[in-house]
């Protein structure tokens, strides 16, 4: 793989609704191209869809390395900044991990927690209202509800949040490994304390639940790592969405009309934001197990490649006029919760908390609008990206 003046991720953006203009001309050149990852590192980045597709479900993409000291570094972040995991026992223990949190992300328990969600959003929706108009929609709605409900179904409490978030931003940003590590060995220290407190006195939550599996074999350290990842995921990436979701809306006020006239519409809305939305775009990376012959290269055992969902479900290949946005597209099979066996079992909640957002919000507020210019926002340079806040009027 070429290492001379490689294009340089991430790619400059002066747009947040759209994805950098450098990505696209990428995409027209090949469907996987080198590229300097924000660590210095090279990787391959895949533009298209039916290649992302692919190798999201190859079994020879993994998330360890067997050189872990030697590979390829994605960016300084301790959440997805390199290689995590045994390469001997990787594709067991993420089976074992998936069967052991299925009951907490099943669709039957996500289900359950839809009006109690719905019940979350009115009460900030109210608090919104009162509070009047400019307001950050960020701090008001984005950050808190995806908060609050991945706190109750971990058995986290909510009034630690600020803590946490400023672990999880530390943890996630790109560029300073010594400040990123720091803050996730915190965030895992205080999960460590958490589930010490619930092997003493065990709740209703899956932390509890993880300490009480009869077929777990997991340890209250491997809980405390597992129980940070999914406190970092199940709000981080969902906050990044209703923010730019709410974004998209303003930008089309014929679609939020639409939305808000017909609600049975609400569930492919959430679906297209999911796929328009590109809250940050460094991608997921994974390390090749062995030579893969795909899109006209080959990707070596070892090397390092970028999976976007976002950059995919662009490709004007796989949709058509990609880069509209349209409420009522269908079929709408986006990739931006994965494919295969790494697929996000958060997907459930995520959808769950989006639905209810975006059924409320265009039907309380029909003509909220930014309150400042769009060229003023900007994503935050962290792993999940997404916006520091979002100021709105109505």
């Amino acid at each position: 793989m070429t290492t001379v003046e490689l294009p340089q991720l991430p790619f400059p953006r002066e747009d947040v609704l759209q994805l950098p203009p450098e990505f696209l001309a990428l995409q027209v050149e090949a469907p996987i191209v080198p590229v300097r990852t924000p660590a210095g590192d090279v990787a391959w980045l895949v533009t298209r869809y039916a290649e992302t597709k692919a190798l999201f479900a190859d079994p020879r993409l993994g998330r360890s390395h067997p050189d872990p000291e030697r590979a390829a570094r994605i960016s300084a972040s301790a959440f997805l900044g390199g290689p995590m995991g045994q390469a001997d026992t990787e594709a067991e223990g993420q089976a074992r991990l998936r069967r052991l949190l299925a009951p907490a992300f099943s669709a039957r328990r996500m289900a359950s927690l839809r009006s109690h969600v719905a019940e979350l959003v009115a009460g900030l929706l109210d608090r919104m209202e009162e509070q009047g108009a400019p307001t950050d929609l960020h701090e008001a709605l984005s950050f808190p509800l995806p908060v609050l409900v991945i706190c109750e179904l971990l058995g986290v409490p909510f009034e630690d949040r600020e803590q946490f978030r400023l672990w999880s931003q530390r943890a996630s940003g790109l560029t300073d490994r010594a400040a990123a590590t720091a803050a996730a060995g915190a965030l895992v220290g205080y999960m460590a304390e958490l589930v010490g407190r619930k092997r003493r006195a065990p709740g209703e939550d899956v932390l509890s639940d993880l300490l009480t599996a009869e077929d777990g074999g997991l340890g209250e350290d491997s809980i405390a790592f597992l129980g940070a990842a999914l406190l970092f995921a199940g709000h981080e990436t969902t906050v990044a969405r209703i923010d730019i979701g709410a974004l998209l809306l303003m930008a089309h006020p014929d679609q939020r009309d639409l939305l808000r006239r017909d609600p049975d519409v609400v569930p492919r809305a959430v679906e297209e934001i999911l796929r328009v939305a590109a809250p940050a775009g460094v991608g997921v990376p994974r390390y090749a197990k062995a030579d893969i012959d795909i899109g006209g290269i080959t990707i070596r055992s070892g090397d390092a490649v970028l999976l976007t969902g976002a950059f995919a479900n662009r490709d004007p290949e796989a949709f058509e006029d990609p880069h509209r946005f349209d409420i009522g597209r269908d079929p709408n099979p986006h990739l931006s919760f994965g494919h295969g066996p790494h697929y996000c079992i958060g997907a459930g909640l995520a959808r769950v908390e989006l639905r209810e957002v975006f059924a409320a919000l265009p039907a309380r507020f029909p003509s909220m609008q930014p309150a400042v210019p769009l060229v003023s926002l900007r994503i935050r340079d962290t792993l999940t990206g997404g916006l520091a806040s979002l100021p709105v009027t109505w």
